[in-house]
């Protein structure tokens, strides 16, 4: 069976998804887990999509599967629209990001470096409005990350999905708040060759609450590709 390529979301905690894939080599399906730099890697530097789309097709050879989670399915949905719909085979895309939605959040977290000058002392202030905004990835993030998610979020008013082509299966779960399933149905709508499966109950990192249930429904998603 053909290796199964896994980017993660915006994580600087990766390791869970070792776990998963433990599971996942039980089934005699062999995955790795691409680090993508910056996250969970030492780095200065600020990422575009351009460059995070080139380091996924070095890591990535043409005509292999690969999956990607949150902001890693915005990566490989970017990949496919820069190196075209041929170069997967197949494509899982779990609670991805991508979908372009004007936000409250979205706005304050492009703003907050701004907002957040005069208080750049103050560690409470910060912390109390990200917990109050939900953005724990943003207060997590050093100064070049902060600006890279920036332009994570930037990049979706560009993606038009439209055009892939690659046989997709979209996994989404119903109780995910960070990328809602509205966002799955629209990625179903605007991928001809997809289909989506809705999890009741699960959240946007599933794995983190269920290594074995993610691998279950990973390994189900895969084998439909083959």
């Amino acid at each position: 069976m053909a290796k199964l390529y896994i980017i993660h979301g915006w994580t600087y905690k990766p390791e869970p998804w070792q776990e998963v894939i433990a599971e996942l080599k039980k089934k005699k399906i062999d995955a790795e887990l691409l680090r993508v730099p910056g996250l969970g890697t030492q780095s200065d530097q600020v990422f575009t999509m351009d460059d995070y789309v080139e380091w996924a097709a070095t890591q990535i050879p043409k005509g292999s599967i690969a999956l990607g989670h949150s902001n890693g399915g915005r990566i490989l949905l970017n990949m496919l629209r820069k190196k075209g719909s041929d170069y997967l085979s197949g494509l899982i895309l779990f609670d991805a990001a991508g979908i372009y939605e004007p936000s409250l959040k979205n706005m304050i977290m492009r703003k907050m470096s701004k907002v957040f000058s005069p208080l750049k002392k103050s560690k409470l202030a910060r912390k109390v409005v990200h917990k109050a905004l939900r953005v724990h990835d943003y207060n997590d993030a050093s100064d070049n990350m902060k600006k890279t998610l920036t332009n994570m979020l930037d990049s979706d008013k560009e993606l038009d999905i439209s055009g892939i082509t690659t046989k997709t299966m979209i996994i989404w779960g119903s109780d995910d708040r960070m990328t809602p399933p509205r966002q799955g149905r629209k990625m179903h709508e605007l991928l001809r060759n997809s289909k989506l499966t809705i999890k009741e109950g699960w959240r946007h990192s599933h794995y983190l609450q269920s290594t074995k249930e993610t691998a279950d429904e990973i390994a189900i998603q895969y084998k439909e590709l083959k």
